[in-house]
C-alpha cells in the first residue's frame, strides 16, 4: 500500500503554478496522480502530447479553451484532454484553481512547462 500526503512529496512549479505529484512512474500504479494549484488569473497554453489527462476541479474557478470551445471549470467538474488537445487553462483572476489531474501514461514527476516559448508547452 502507498500512503502518501502532499505535504511529502515535493512542490514542483510547472510554470504557472504548483504541483504535487502524489503518484509518479516510480510508484509502479500505471498512472500519475496530482494534486494541481492553477495561479490566479494565470493563462496557459498546454498540450500533452505523449500522456492523457484528466482533471477533477475542487476549488477556485476557471476556463479550459479547446480549439473555439470554452468550457467552465468549477468545483465537481472534471475535464479528460482524450486527443492530445491543445488547450488554454485560465484561472479566475480572483483566486488560485486547485485540481486532482491524472495522467496516463504516469508522469516521471520533475517535468515543466515552458510557458515562455511560441506556442503550446508540452511533456
Amino acid at each position: 500500500m502507498i500512503v502518501k500526503t502532499k505535504f511529502e512529496v515535493p512542490a514542483v512549479d510547472w510554470g504557472n503554478g504548483t504541483s504535487y505529484r502524489l503518484l509518479v512512474a516510480k510508484d509502479n500504479m500505471g498512472f500519475a496522480v496530482a494534486h494541481t494549484v492553477v495561479r490566479a488569473g494565470s493563462k496557459s497554453p498546454l498540450q500533452y502530447r505523449r500522456h492523457l489527462e484528466a482533471c477533477y476541479c475542487i476549488s477556485g474557478r476557471g476556463m479550459v479553451i479547446a480549439g473555439d470551445v470554452s468550457y467552465e471549470i468549477k468545483p465537481g467538474v472534471i475535464y479528460a484532454l482524450d486527443q492530445h488537445d491543445e488547450h488554454f487553462l485560465i484561472a479566475d483572476p480572483e483566486a488560485d484553481m486547485e485540481l486532482i489531474s491524472v495522467f496516463n501514461p504516469p508522469l516521471r514527476g520533475d517535468e515543466r512547462h515552458n510557458l515562455d516559448s511560441d506556442g503550446f508547452s508540452e511533456y
